[in-house]
């Protein structure tokens, strides 16, 4: 007995559209063969911006970030299993193959500090903000 997901199949067509269009954008097909696009979260600090993306089995040597231009790019590929582990599966949800998100980033993005780590299954990237001088409040001084 399969479960029907209505929402599914429309969240699928989204996501079919948002990779073809960045595709489109970025000059590239890399965006239109990716099989999977990850989950993001993104907060703004004080000082930084922090990028969470849920990426459960991708091995940390197969991600890819990449910055150019404002835009920073994450890709890389969840290595399927073997044939044999699948036979007899029921049900197959788990997508597996490449993946590939662009963001572009604020003028006040420092991209030389950008810094990335992985663990349990979730990358956080740290994009530190440019030192911006604070305003000054200059003092007139009359004369006489």
């Amino acid at each position: 007995m399969t479960r029907y997901e209505p929402w599914s199949l429309l969240n699928q067509l989204q996501r079919e559209l948002e990779r073809s269009f960045e595709g489109s954008r970025a000059g590239t097909d890399t965006a239109a063969t990716a099989e999977w696009t990850p989950a993001v979260d993104i907060k703004e600090e004080t000082g930084r911006y922090i990028l969470w993306a849920d990426l459960p089995g991708v091995n940390p040597e197969n991600i890819e970030i990449m910055m150019e231009n404002g835009i920073l790019t994450l890709k890389g590929e969840r290595q399927t299993e073997a044939a044999v582990r699948r036979e007899g599966l029921k049900r197959v949800e788990r997508v597996y193959g490449s993946f590939y998100r662009r963001f572009s980033l604020p003028d006040t993005a420092d991209a030389e500090g950008i810094t990335a780590r992985c663990k349990n299954g979730v990358l956080e990237i740290s994009i530190p903000k440019k030192a911006v001088g604070q305003p000054r409040k200059i003092t007139v001084v009359g004369e006489g």
